[in-house]
């Protein structure tokens, strides 16, 4: 079977209404569109959340801020989290995924410096806090940015 073989199922596809063809038809003379008034009338009809001239819904709620498009969705975690890995491992984006430290790595993953890291890790992740580099130095460790 090939796709010019296929054709829909039988009475599936209604033909098109022609209107405006006598009275006999049931839709002579007004062709469906009653009488008078803007739906009537050809090109008539109201735009998308035109509510008859009263105060729209769209400008009658409040508005409040705005919704910056370039910021960024930054993950972060604690050192004390790093805990888990093993003495001299290497602790990446890949390795926080599979250890279920974070689940999905966004925009970025930061390092802060909140408890204590007792691991010497070799850490690689997009950004770090101050804090979490002193502690993992402290700890014998190194920490590298990915970009």
């Amino acid at each position: 079977m090939k796709i010019t073989d296929l054709k829909p199922q039988e009475g599936s596809k209604a033909g098109s209404w022609r209107v405006g063809r006598g009275h006999g038809s049931g839709n002579g003379k007004t062709s469906g569109r009653g009488h008078k008034g803007q739906k009537a009338r050809s090109g008539g009809s109201v735009r998308p959340g035109f509510e008859g001239g009263q105060m729209p819904l769209y400008r009658r709620i409040p508005k409040r801020g705005f919704t910056n498009r370039n910021t960024k969705d930054i993950v972060s975690i604690n050192v004390d989290r790093l805990n888990i890995f093993e003495d001299g491992a290497e602790v990446t984006v890949a390795a926080l995924l599979e250890k279920n430290i974070i689940s999905k790595p966004r925009d970025g993953v930061k390092i802060l410096g909140n408890g204590e890291l007792t691991k010497k890790l070799t850490v690689k992740v997009d950004a770090f806090s101050a804090g979490a580099v002193e502690k993992i130095q402290a700890a014998g460790g190194t920490a590298e940015t990915v970009e």
